[in-house]
């Protein structure tokens, strides 16, 4: 069983999805099935059959989740000093070369990644090429959109 990194945040949203899903999500699940199940035949029952998918749905996230919180290795950065280096858990604010914007990604696990929120997985192309480098070095990553060059500007362990 392979150890799963990810953030004191990252987890703590873990467990809120998952109390969603048991104390929430399941129940109102569970009322759906019995109400439609009311209505008689369950061959051609569309409330029951989605009710019956939306369960299998949430029965399978409960068991991604539980088996993600048992995997995981939590990375407080906080307690980490900061050295300067990128590493999981640290946001990283860098300059793309081609567009002189400035962006700051943070690196975290697969399940926490959001590129909208410039959460990026740390196995991704971004993530691998960050990892390890400090501030003032150049990168340049190869993304499915073309090679692209940074330059680190900051290493932030918060």
């Amino acid at each position: 069983m392979e150890k799963e990194p990810i953030t004191v945040r990252g987890l703590k949203n873990l467990k809120s999805e998952l109390d969603d899903l048991k104390n929430i999500q399941r129940p109102k699940v569970v009322a759906a099935i019995s109400e439609a199940r009311s209505h008689g035949d369950l061959k051609e029952n569309a409330e029951y059959h989605a009710a019956k998918e939306q369960q299998a749905l949430i029965e399978s996230r409960v068991i991604a989740i539980n088996d993600l919180i048992a995997r995981a290795n939590v990375i407080d950065v906080t307690k980490i000093e900061n050295n300067g280096k990128v590493i999981f858990g640290s946001t990283v604010k860098v300059q793309d070369l081609e567009t002189n914007k400035e962006i700051s990604y943070r690196l975290v696990g697969q399940d926490e990644a959001d590129i909208k929120k410039n959460l990026i997985f740390f196995k991704s192309p971004i993530g691998k090429s960050l990892i390890g480098k400090s501030k003032g070095e150049m990168v340049s990553v190869v993304t499915p959109s073309g090679e692209r060059n940074f330059e680190i500007l900051d290493v932030e362990y918060i």
